[in-house]
């Protein structure tokens, strides 16, 4: 699947395939945060499944309006403690495949909006 939009402040994402994502700044395949004027980063998420709290500190300390979260090829809702963590910082979330992730991340960076995306890739090992 592929995108042109041109994101005024931040890294876009280009594409999503199942192991990887490629943006703007090149190819992805390790579970990786970005966000609107913030390079992005390695994460070391590897499944939504066992997602904690504790694992989204990082993501926390960007202080973000909205997290976008991409939690793999499909949607996997976290442990209810993951929403609490963004809530609680009156931080919005909202989870989904990477495909749908990134065409959301790419729209509100396009907005301006002070958004964080993290997406959950399998890595190499």
């Amino acid at each position: 699947m592929q995108w042109s939009h041109e994101a005024p402040d931040g890294d876009h994402i280009r594409s999503v395939g199942p192991d990887r994502i490629l943006l703007a700044s090149g190819e992805r395949r390790a579970s990786f945060a970005l966000g609107a004027g913030l390079a992005a980063f390695d994460w070391p998420v590897r499944d939504a499944n066992t997602l904690s709290a504790a694992d989204c500190t990082a993501l926390l300390a960007t202080e973000p309006t909205v997290l976008i979260l991409g939690t793999g090829p499909s949607q996997v809702f976290p442990a209810r403690e993951v929403f609490a963590a963004f809530l609680t910082r009156r931080i919005g979330i909202e989870v989904m495949d990477n495909a749908a992730a990134a065409r959301t991340y790419n729209v509100l960076l396009g907005e301006g909006r002070k958004v964080v995306a993290a997406f959950i890739l399998p890595g190499q090992d």
